[in-house]
């Protein structure tokens, strides 16, 4: 029975992402001359969000920024987009925080190929050990956004605090990148794949730029003096 969903949750997911891309690419490639996408789309969008949070594989930032630029073009609303966005990365990680906490000895190899990645390591150690800025700001790495999530399920995190700290990073993080999409798509208008392609590019540089300047910061910190030897006799 279990292999029976996990079977149908995929074939939900990946019915999704072929609406989305049908409707948002057209056959003509990325055509947004077709109007009235409808309720679909939004749905669509939600569901590979959602699927993103438990399979890196699926494109959860392509879909939002895919969606974005339709909202720039006026066939889809982006009040809309930020809102499917927030709902399908919130319930994606309460669902890979309790497919961990349930099924510990399936999900622990998944996690520590994802923990073994230099990047997501690294991320991590930037980011230190506390769970709130863990769920709201590992969300922008792919990789560490899984580990957090499988991480606190399978350490029993209290779940009352977990979806407090993830609905505000799900809802800061599509929020961020929807009206980034929007905005870029704006400026170029009449170049919506070139859109979509940019507005990834500046996410994944601003990681990038934010991780070398903290390392940098930290690598010029002084050491800790060492203590003095203590005196107090016995």
């Amino acid at each position: 029975m279990r292999r029976l969903w996990i079977v149908a949750g995929v074939v939900v997911v990946l019915a999704a992402l072929a609406l989305l891309i049908h409707l948002a690419w057209g056959r003509e490639g990325f055509d947004l001359g077709t109007a009235g996408l409808g309720s679909w789309t939004y749905l669509a969008t939600a569901l590979l969000v959602f699927g993103d949070a438990i399979c890196a594989l699926l494109p959860g930032e392509t879909t939002l920024n895919a969606a974005s630029t339709l909202a720039a073009d006026g066939q889809l609303e982006l009040w809309l987009v930020i809102l499917a966005g927030a709902a399908g990365a919130i319930a994606g990680d309460s669902a890979l925080y309790w497919i961990a906490r349930g099924f510990s000895g399936r999900i622990r190899p998944q996690l520590d190929r994802a923990a073994s990645n230099a990047k997501v390591r690294g991320a991590l150690d930037l980011l230190g050990e506390r769970a709130s800025i863990l769920l709201v700001a590992g969300r922008y790495v792919p990789g560490a956004r899984f580990v957090v999530n499988a991480t606190l399920g399978l350490s029993h995190y209290p779940y009352r605090s977990f979806i407090v700290w993830s609905a505000l990073g799900g809802a800061l993080w599509a929020a961020y990148t929807c009206v980034l999409a929007y905005l870029v798509a704006s400026a170029l208008s009449g170049f919506p794949l070139a859109s979509v392609i940019i507005s990834g590019a500046i996410t994944t540089i601003a990681i990038g730029a934010v991780i070398v300047v903290v390392r940098r910061g930290r690598a010029r910190q002084p050491p800790p003096s060492p203590r003095p030897p203590s005196t107090t006799s016995r």
